[in-house]
């Protein structure tokens, strides 16, 4: 048996496991060694006696890391429990998709492995978001991969929210989130005295097997489906945002003033006398950006002031681990669940104005044609000389309001050499060709009760274009500034669309008589330039969303990917660090760098990068998805008591079991079913985005003008039915051609 001694000198990260641990105990990767040299499932006792370790601690630690392993798929305990590495076993694993028609994906951890699809029958034993195991046993029908779960790795559901039900005496809870597929069953003394209709957050007492449903206790019960602000209780439940703050982060909040401490101060460029501004919208709360500007005899200096947040949330902090969790701030239409307490996000680190405020700041110097000549970063203290409004420089600087002019007389200088710098930076933004798709914000107006009064589009103005562009600008810095300094840190990457989508969207474009150019891999500045060219088309609505579509989502990873919506060849968060995790890591590159370290002792390794990466990729998502359910439900509550109402819509989707449409203005979306268009039979085409009638020929297509009735709406599904209040488009397809019988 090898001694203790032998296994550190085995282990190539024991100086690692000894600086994290008091009692270090192998490390992951000299675990997977060992499995693979013996060559056969072991276990605990086995392995314990493989690595030679002795001790009940010893033993306690183990298996407490062999349950890690096991979580992350790194190793499967098989039925007898026996560890198995998975690179041994003819298994993926991965995260359950479910489909709110009851069957689900495997998502697999293995990048660019396909998705595995799962029957209805294997999904009952699983829940949306679980981690598993599957086997591939063949294709389904569509010729998919088709998988069998073997073993259950991780329970991500404890808790879920929905609608209490009772049905012939029988409690179940319909949950809210309709990638749950199937209700949970309550018995009569874990109901918590609900009634029919209610919304309850429910506790998962049994997870579900494959012979057996899962099983729930009421835990809580969140009041009426229509109580004013249930759309945030519900969104909170069913996305799990974390919205309460744990007792070590609030002991640590006690060393926390209201005032920057002094010894604070020194060792920072002193920037109290330059005229900094905070420029955002009428309900910001958190100001994590200031900027000033003064006109050169090159072109303009541009500062970038960012609130120095890892001055005081620490790597490790409890402050710090839970924002890692939330990742992002989220806001909803009636409140907003912070990523940092208040304290901080509202208080030390947000811009006030006329308050001392520590500072991380991107100095850059812009030539005549809007491009950076130089940057550089350092440390400051700042004083915002005022906290601006988008409509009040809109008031100053295009619609030339004489008394906005008068009171902020101060400030125009540095407010004009801004604008002036931004059309500048505007140009050279279209000359590389970044995508522009300034869709309006629709925002949710209440009354003094709570209810919902109105939905208003604000639409965007060269006062949030010049903030926009100067945050592209200091992001742009902040990259090639980390990147020089070989520090790991998060880009933010957007790739190009992928061949598939590429395909479709060429079919689309060859029947509207157009070209995207750039062959197999175009660039923005071809999506731009097409962008260009239909500008005055009836049609250009339904080019640009087709698209938009055709676009990825961007995420954060230590690899660099480009921006393709921003036509850049590298790209960072640095401007939000308040609200975005990301950005705070890149502040703590930054700041190390400027420290003059070693780009070696840096506290994050790439492999953490990428770990990070990913979960602020799915903070963001989760965060996007919360705040759509809410505004979603809002949406609903607004048409409630419009039933019966005609409005203009617009086809905005077209499916093989109708069309969806959306009001303009509102941005509200519903469907109208097949079934409530004129008889026929219907097929889709879903290369030119058209629904055709068989025989009449009616062709229904994105973007066309449509009077639709609104004529059912589902609070509790979020779904709102409208049906054809006007003749149809009199647009009709030419008759298909017979085929030739045989």
């Amino acid at each position: 048996m090898a001694s203790k001694k032998q296994w550190k000198d085995r282990d190539p990260e024991a100086a690692r496991e000894a600086g994290r641990y008091r009692y270090p105990i192998p490390s992951r990767a000299l675990i997977n060694r060992s499995l693979e040299e013996v060559g056969r499932p072991l276990s605990l006792t086995e392995l314990i006696a493989a690595l030679g370790l002795q001790g009940q601690r010893a033993r306690t630690a183990l298996a407490r890391r062999m349950e890690a392993m096991a979580r992350d798929g790194q190793v499967i305990k098989n039925r007898k429990g026996l560890y198995c590495l998975t690179g041994h076993l003819p298994v993926s694993t991965g995260r359950i998709h479910g489909h709110p028609d009851g069957f689900g994906f495997l998502i697999p951890d293995s990048e660019g492995a396909r998705d595995i699809y799962l029957s209805a029958r294997e999904m009952r034993q699983v829940m949306h978001g679980d981690r598993v195991a599957v086997r591939v046993r063949g294709e389904d029908r569509r010729g998919r991969p088709e998988g069998v779960i073997v073993e259950v790795l991780e329970r991500k559901t404890k808790e879920l929210v929905g609608r209490f039900q009772l049905e012939r005496g029988k409690g179940f809870v319909v949950p809210d989130n309709h990638r749950y597929s199937r209700n949970i069953s309550v018995a009569p003394r874990y109901r918590k005295g609900a009634r029919p209709g209610q919304v309850v957050i429910l506790k998962i007492s049994a997870q579900p097997t494959a012979h057996s449903p899962a099983l729930g206790q009421v835990q809580k019960i969140l009041g009426e489906v229509d109580e004013p602000g249930m759309e945030t209780l519900i969104a909170i439940s069913a996305h799990g945002l974390p919205n309460v703050w744990p007792e070590a982060v609030q002991s640590e909040l006690g060393r926390f003033g209201k005032q920057v401490p002094e010894a604070a101060k020194y060792d920072r460029y002193d920037l109290r006398d330059t005229p900094l501004l905070t420029i955002d919208g009428a309900d910001a709360r958190d100001f994590d950006d200031a900027v000033y500007c003064e006109r050169t005899r090159e072109g303009w200096t541009i500062l970038v002031a960012i609130a120095d947040v890892s001055h005081y949330v620490k790597p490790g902090s409890a402050l710090d681990q839970e924002a890692q969790q939330r990742g992002t701030s989220v806001y909803f239409p009636r409140e907003v669940i912070p990523m940092l307490p208040e304290i901080l996000s509202n208080g030390l680190c947000s811009l006030k104005p006329r308050v001392d405020r520590l500072c991380l700041v991107c100095e850059m110097k812009l030539s005549e044609q809007g491009k950076v000549l130089s940057s550089e970063f350092y440390q400051a203290l700042m004083r915002s000389a005022a906290r601006l409004t988008y409509n009040q420089v809109a008031d100053i600087l295009i619609r030339k309001n004489a008394a906005s002019r008068r009171k902020y007389r101060r400030l125009l200088k540095p407010l004009s050499a801004l604008h002036d710098a931004y059309r500048a930076m505007a140009r050279a933004r279209h000359r590389r060709g970044a995508l522009e798709f300034d869709i309006p914000e629709v925002k949710a107006v209440f009354a003094g009760d709570g209810t919902l009064k109105d939905l208003v589009a604000y639409p965007r103005n060269d006062a949030h274009r010049i903030i926009e562009e100067c945050m592209i600008a200091a992001n742009i810095e902040a990259a090639r500034f980390i990147r020089r300094k070989r520090r790991p840190f998060l880009y933010r990457s957007h790739a190009g669309p992928d061949q598939k989508k590429m395909a479709d969207l060429r079919l689309f474009l060859a029947a509207e008589g157009l070209s995207l150019g750039g062959g197999k891999k175009p660039k923005s500045l071809d999506y731009s330039r097409l962008l260009e060219k239909v500008a005055t088309r009836d049609d250009k609505d339904l080019i640009e969303t087709v698209l938009l579509r055709s676009l990825s989502r961007a995420v954060y990873e230590p690899d660099n990917s480009g921006h393709f919506g921003l036509a850049l060849a590298e790209y960072a968060h640095f401007t939000s660090p308040i609200r975005r995790y990301p950005d705070l890591l890149v502040h703590r590159a930054i700041k190390h760098a400027l420290a003059g370290g070693d780009a070696g002792e840096f506290t994050y390794t790439r492999k953490q990068m990428a770990l990070l990466g990913a979960q602020s990729s799915a903070a963001e998502q989760r965060a996007d998805d919360a705040t759509r359910q809410a505004m979603d439900y809002l949406k609903c509550e607004y048409m409630q008591d419009k039933i019966g109402q005609v409005f203009t819509a617009v086809i905005s989707g077209v499916t093989n079991f109708g069309l969806f449409v959306q009001i303009p203005g509102k941005q509200i979306e519903g469907l109208v079913h097949v079934s409530a268009l004129p008889v026929d039979y219907y097929e889709h085409d879903a290369t030119h985005h058209t629904l055709t009638g068989e025989k009449k020929r009616l062709e229904f297509r994105l973007s066309d003008a449509l009077q639709v009735r609104v004529s059912h709406v589902d609070m509790g599904k979020r779904k709102i039915d409208f049906e054809l209040a006007g003749d149809p488009p009199v647009r009709k397809s030419p008759p298909k051609r017979p085929g030739r019988r045989r």
